[in-house]
């Protein structure tokens, strides 16, 4: 079933020979399935776990992306885009809904974002309001699903068998929400804020997916309302025209296609808070594997992740070369201090050299130059640390539903005389 919710066209912006427009048209015409174009039966993607070969698709606005599934999309970018640059490009960002009834057309002009609740006045902002009445401001951050390199689980768990690549940086421009629910007047005795997008269940027995914050945490002015994802307009599977941007939490809050922001004297138990999207209340939010927890939290923000981008295993070096290592480390917004390398398992750690900073929530590229000094295989392993002091494990830690992998990543590649 595809969502039409009475709109119409998504705006301008040239997408080869097709132009936005009359691509979702054809969308329209053929059900937005219709213009998914399968690459071929030889284009496959092989992961490095059990039962990982996939399709390479390509939806509207996008290049060839690894499927999880069609219905709802769930799109993984190709880890090789990671090393193009700290900055995700529009097409190669990694797509992921709950629900399969997405909106495919939305009108800019009969948008509404509507703001209610425990507010002084509600609100129906237009997406023209949204951008001239409120001031415009930008962070660089990134997305991550919970769910991202769920596949290498050992013992496996349920979900998404996602490899590295449900993450993505860019950067978002948008209002602050603190600014428009200041607009509306928040009650005194408000606690959370909840939020709800344009996607909708295939049934009634199955629940909207809504989100919610602390009012603390949104009043602290770092989340915002993002309409513009490096300086283009949001593509339409990453949120068009506005999606919530929670800078160092996990994907689960940053709802896409954001109609519905409502201030609530109370604590939301909806599903999507209260059963789904919960960790072991325990440090590290791990357990020994094939337990369950006793209690649990809602998810919240990235712990430590670092990553070689620059090779790949199985790779090829020659011997006695000079090479140039690079990656990517990003944590929860304290900021990545630094990043060391071992090519011998761990007893032996160099300094990488960090590249430009660009905000506390963003990639932070490092290099390093490597001279591979014996021939056979080589293991890599790359470890980051933030600001606070926090690192990552060098064995994985486990819980049940597969969130928050952190651990210090291993690319074996094999040198050559």
């Amino acid at each position: 079933m595809v969502l039409r919710r009475g709109m119409h066209v998504l705006p301008s912006k040239r997408l080869g020979a097709m132009s936005r427009r009359d691509l979702f048209r054809k969308a329209t015409l053929l059900g937005f399935a219709g213009v998914v174009a399968r690459l071929g039966a030889q284009e496959t993607v092989t992961l490095p776990f059990a039962n990982g070969q996939r399709s390479l698709v390509r939806y509207p606005q996008k290049r060839p992306l690894i499927r999880l599934t069609s219905r709802p999309p769930q799109l993984e970018t190709p880890f090789s885009v990671f090393n193009e640059g700290v900055i995700t490009p529009n097409d190669a960002f990694f797509v992921r809904y709950h629900l399969p009834n997405i909106p495919t057309e939305i009108d800019p002009e009969t948008y509404r974002l509507e703001v209610k609740g425990t507010v002084k006045s509600s609100l129906s902002l237009t997406l023209k309001e949204l951008k001239s009445d409120f001031e415009a401001v930008e962070v660089v951050a990134v997305n991550q699903c919970s769910g991202n390199s769920r596949g290498f689980s050992s013992p496996r768990v349920s979900g998404g068998q996602l490899a590295n690549g449900a993450m993505g940086n860019a950067r978002w421009r948008g209002v602050r929400l603190k600014d428009v629910l200041e607009k509306a007047g928040v009650a005194p005795n408000s606690k959370q804020v909840v939020f709800n997008g344009l996607d909708t269940p295939p049934a009634p027995q199955v629940p909207d997916f809504v989100k919610a914050l602390e009012l603390e945490h949104v009043m602290g002015g770092e989340v915002l309302l993002a309409y513009s994802m490096n300086g283009e307009d949001l593509p339409l599977l990453n949120g068009y025209p506005v999606r919530l941007v929670v800078p160092g939490y996990f994907g689960t809050y940053w709802v896409k296609h954001l109609s519905e922001i409502t201030v609530l004297d109370t604590v939301y138990d909806g599903f999507w808070m209260a059963t789904a999207y919960r960790i072991p209340n325990t440090p590290g939010a791990c357990l020994p594997p094939g337990t369950v927890p006793k209690s649990t939290v809602p998810i919240g923000r990235f712990n430590v992740r670092s990553f070689l981008t620059s090779h790949t295993e199985g790779g090829v070096l020659p011997l006695g070369r000079p090479a140039l290592l690079r990656g990517i480390a990003f944590d929860g917004g304290s900021g990545i201090s630094e990043v060391v390398v071992s090519s011998d398992g761990g007893n032996v750690w160099k300094k990488a050299q960090l590249g430009a900073d660009l905000g506390n929530y963003s990639f932070r590229e490092w290099t390093l130059p490597f001279v591979p000094a014996s021939a056979g295989v080589l293991e890599l392993k790359v470890k980051a640390t933030n600001r606070l002091g926090e690192s990552q494990p060098l064995e994985a830690l486990w819980n049940p539903a597969g969130y928050m992998r952190n651990v210090v990543e291993t690319v074996k590649l094999e040198v050559t005389a």
